[in-house]
């Protein structure tokens, strides 16, 4: 080959999906970092967006006036870590949601309609019950822990109640095969794990109040141990997702071709479905059930910007961080100076999208 060949491959143009994917990219970078500034200005007292820069100048020790030390003090211990679980927690459920999609070819696939949700929360409710049934022993075990190595003991928890709705809806389908048998055993196992968790918040009244936070979904009270926690099991969940974008792409164009391709499909099955319920069960400890950013974080990268898995796992990452954020700031205003549950609003707007994906589909 010569030179100039080799020039001009290499200055060959972008094709359409890659300007798509940098632009849409970038677009959503930008729309992130200006409704996280709206986020942080957003809420019922405290700090305004006249008010914003004054406060983050107090924050990094700039003023000293006692007005803007108040406004950092609600900046860094409420509106910063709730601005954050947002864009993480959305971050996850959309990442699990893409990978869960392209590992069973499911464009419907979802963390709550494949069960691992409904087994998170189930997993939750039995870690509290436990602690409620150890009375005044579980109760100073509970306070002798630290918030980190709390967080950590609920993120473990629903991990292990997650991978278990997963591997009950795929024994109840009897594999991936059956798009529609999924789907069905994902909403059977959602429902049954859903009365089992109601049954031991009956058998622990104590545990109500507890649990309705997390039935509900809210990211007003998470602190920067949660934070933390959430940050360091996202990265690398990125990454591996990232990492494993190849096998996803060999399984959109079915098993044999995969097999022929020289895939391992069964280790990155069981990797994949540890990855999707890491992220569910994580995003499930810190902010509770909330639905359907999975869902339709990857369908609307992939309707702006069709691309293979590996761009699309971490686009769909971003937009659900973008996605629950504007959510959890249109849960703010709604009902203000009251606040509405931000699962709640992701149920009822998610709702409508699905059935209108649905809609569309069979047209």
């Amino acid at each position: 080959m010569s030179s100039s060949e080799t020039t001009a491959d290499l200055s060959s143009p972008p094709t359409p999906r890659e300007v798509a994917a940098t632009l849409l990219l970038s677009g959503s970078a930008i729309m992130l970092v200006l409704l996280a500034l709206v986020s942080m200005a957003t809420g019922a007292t405290g700090i305004t967006l006249s008010s914003l820069p004054r406060a983050l100048a107090a924050a990094i020790g700039q003023s000293s006036d006692p007005a803007d030390l108040r406004a950092a003090l609600v900046l860094l211990d409420l509106r910063l870590p709730r601005t954050l679980m947002a864009i993480f927690v959305g971050a996850a459920l959309a990442l699990a949601g893409a990978m869960m999609q392209g590992l069973f070819r499911n464009p419907l696939a979802d963390p709550f309609l494949l069960g691992s949700a409904s087994g998170a929360a189930l997993a939750l409710a039995l870690a509290f019950a436990v602690m409620a049934a150890g009375g005044a022993n579980g109760a100073a075990l509970a306070q002798m822990a630290s918030p980190w190595l709390a967080r950590l003991g609920l993120t473990g928890a629903a991990f292990v109640g997650a991978l278990g709705g997963v591997l009950l809806a795929l024994v109840l389908a009897q594999g991936v095969q059956q798009t529609l048998r999924l789907l069905l055993a994902g909403v059977v196992v959602g429902y049954v794990l859903g009365a089992v968790r109601d049954l031991v918040q009956l058998a622990e009244p104590d545990i109500l109040q507890a649990m309705q936070g997390f039935t509900l979904g809210v990211t007003g009270f998470v602190g920067w141990s949660a934070v933390g926690l959430m940050a360091a099991v996202l990265a690398p969940l990125m990454l591996t997702a990232w990492a494993l974008a190849r096998v996803l792409d060999g399984l959109s164009l079915g098993e044999s071709t995969a097999h022929s391709l020289g895939l391992p499909l069964a280790p990155m099955r069981a990797l994949l479905i540890g990855v999707l319920a890491l992220g569910t069960g994580t995003a499930v400890a810190q902010t509770g059930l909330i639905g359907f950013v999975g869902l339709v974080a990857p369908h609307l990268v992939r309707a702006m910007a069709p691309s293979t898995h590996g761009p699309l796992v971490l686009l769909s990452a971003l937009a659900g961080g973008l996605l629950l954020m504007a959510a959890d700031v249109a849960a703010r205003v709604v009902i203000a100076p009251q606040e509405l549950p931000v699962g709640v609003l992701t149920a009822v707007l998610g709702g409508m999208y699905l059935l209108w994906l649905m809609h569309q589909r069979s047209r």
